[in-house]
């Protein structure tokens, strides 16, 4: 289904983003086309992206410091707890969409201004005829178990008030290697950053994690050998924690409190 930017007129859901924030209205009113047009004139936001199979209209802003006082910022990670899954689906759709566009202007071939493809989710270069779809980056997100105990990580580059699981979708170290397996990877993964060796992996689950476009697989694997050696650029601390005593952890809605939570 076709891209369409910049619509005159929309009637189905409307998103306004801003980083890893949806703007939303006080009053806990849904945000209609109108609002999106207030946002776009005082924030000078990014065009209007719609996309009727998924029924949204959506736009991105960089800047925050004129938002209007009838509207509020969120954390988008938050919605996913707070909200079914369809609903939750399309913003994270809207969301990799929108960031997708706006990162990508010209075509890296020939240095054309792209356009949107008239029947393809798409963009496609006027000149070379060169086609740009949606990028998607396959990331591997573990728990480790031995016995009644699971390995949890402070992240250098995330959240350092909460334990985690290892995962590699922040540094482009962490994503799959060209050629190597989900499970490789896991494997690799977990050495890399810990020093330990895993066994019995065995695939969970999946979540699109719109910052900007990752697809979170999920596993579980039985520890095998090794002592705790974190990697310093990667991680702060690595513990052995009692499964039934845990941290601090991410919140509800994350795949990575499912897996902790044994929810998978």
């Amino acid at each position: 289904m076709a891209l369409i930017l910049n619509p005159n007129e929309w009637e189905g859901e409307c998103f306004a983003f801003a980083g890893r924030d949806i703007i939303l209205r006080k009053d806990g009113n849904a945000l209609k086309f109108d609002d999106l047009r207030l946002i776009k004139k005082i924030l000078n936001g990014g065009e209007f992206i719609e996309e009727k199979e998924y029924n949204y209209c959506a736009m991105e802003t960089k800047s925050t410091e004129n938002l209007p006082e009838d509207y509020m910022l969120k954390p988008i990670r938050n919605c996913f707890a707070e909200k079914e899954m369809e609903e939750t689906l399309r913003i994270s759709r809207a969301k990799a969409i929108v960031s997708w566009i706006n990162e990508n202007r010209f075509c890296s071939f020939c240095g054309s201004a792209l356009t949107t493809h008239a029947t393809l989710s798409a963009l496609e270069c006027p000149q070379c005829k060169k086609l740009i779809f949606p990028r998607i980056d396959p990331c591997v997100i573990v728990l480790v178990k031995k016995g009644e105990e699971i390995l949890l990580a402070r992240h250098v580059q995330r959240n350092q008030d909460i334990y985690a699981c290892i995962a590699g979708f922040m540094e482009a170290g962490g994503f799959c290697d060209c050629n190597e397996t989900a499970e490789e990877g896991v494997r690799r993964e977990i050495l890399e950053e810990t020093g330990i060796k895993v066994k019995n992996i065995c695939y969970k689950g999946s979540q699109s994690w719109p910052f900007p476009a990752q697809l979170m697989l999920a596993f579980t694997a039985e520890y095998e050998s090794g002592e705790i050696k974190i990697q310093p650029d990667e991680l702060s601390d690595a513990q052995w924690f009692n499964i039934h005593d845990n941290p601090a952890t991410p919140p509800p809605g994350s795949i990575a409190y499912k897996l902790i939570h044994n929810e998978l």
